[in-house]
């Protein structure tokens, strides 16, 4: 019975020198630095120089990538009545008839106007195939601003359209409706028929940021070629702009220079968070190609939305 109890006292003792070792153990431990700012600072300095991370334009661009659709109007073309031939001209109906070249492929007529296609002008038989002219389609570019398919796009992207297309960052398409529309400041809001599965809507920013020098992104399908992106800065703001038949006098607009060409219309302009600060809408241009010059202008965001009244977005 003694020697049990010699035992256990002999066990707690060792218990308390093991607690007694970790406790001073705990205590004599190095007390660990705060860290500074230099030590931030040094991480992230370190981290630049050893990754390659996106540059503010890249992200940008990315942030609203899935968001940008390219839109398709589709207009009807009347047919010229051929007239009646004459009995000098008549052909004998037992002639061998004429080859007829096979029909081209018309390349499609972009919004911003007079540019001919990449390449030069088109050939008389893509202008003019057998059997009438094809229809006309207009390329411009919108952006998803719901998740249920709502798209802001200029007007006259969409004007005149007996069918619109929209093709979406997967590729697929849907036909899609005129819910609004406002020619006087070059705006329109239509609704795809079909959506992708998890369709982001863009997100909506403040142009009342802006200043001259901000960066800025333009995301847009440019000659049907996209989504492209073009990066630049605000040169000015409240900029007035007259179309070249003087029938249309847009202002408050942004004045940018990152480049866009004819189908770029109806996209985004977005700063460095990739949010929307405005809607391309049209270019400057002092001669007759239809291409970028280096003036460039967009609708501001604010202006889109209190145009269209009771917004959808």
């Amino acid at each position: 019975m003694k020697r049990v109890t010699i035992y256990g006292w002999a066990s707690v003792a060792v218990a308390l020198v093991f607690a007694a070792g970790v406790a001073s153990a705990w205590l004599l431990r190095p007390t660990p630095r705060p860290l500074t700012q230099r030590d931030i600072d040094a991480a992230v300095m370190h981290t630049l120089q050893t990754r390659n991370l996106p540059s503010r334009t890249a992200r940008a661009a990315e942030a609203i990538r899935e968001s940008v659709v390219e839109i398709r109007s589709f207009t009807p073309v009347e047919k010229t009545a051929e007239p009646a031939p004459s009995p000098k001209n008549r052909r004998d109906p037992s002639a061998t008839p004429p080859k007829s070249p096979p029909p081209a492929r018309a390349f499609p007529r972009d919004e911003f106007g007079t540019a001919d296609p990449p390449g030069g002008k088109e050939p008389p038989a893509a202008r003019d195939p057998p059997g009438g002219k094809p229809e006309a389609r207009h390329i411009g570019s919108g952006v998803v601003v719901t998740e249920n398919g709502i798209v802001i796009t200029n007007y006259h992207v969409i004007a005149d359209a007996r069918r619109l297309e929209i093709r979406f960052h997967d590729g697929s398409t849907s036909e899609a409706s005129v819910l609004q529309a406002i020619p006087e400041k070059d705006l329109a809001i239509i609704q795809a028929k079909s959506i992708p599965d998890d369709l982001p809507a863009a997100t909506l920013g403040s142009s009342k940021d802006l200043a001259p020098g901000t960066e800025v992104v333009a995301v847009g399908f440019p000659f049907g070629i996209g989504p492209s992106v073009s990066a630049g800065v605000v040169s000015g703001l409240d900029r007035e702009y007259i179309s070249p038949d003087k029938k249309q006098n847009l202002d408050k607009l942004i004045q940018f220079d990152a480049a866009v060409n004819p189908g770029n219309s109806g996209g985004p302009l977005v700063n460095m968070n990739g949010e929307v600060v405005g809607i391309v809408t049209a270019i400057l241009n002092p001669n007759k190609s239809g291409t970028f010059v280096g003036i460039g202008f967009a609708i501001t965001i604010e202006s889109a939305g209190s145009s269209v009244g009771s917004s959808p977005f």
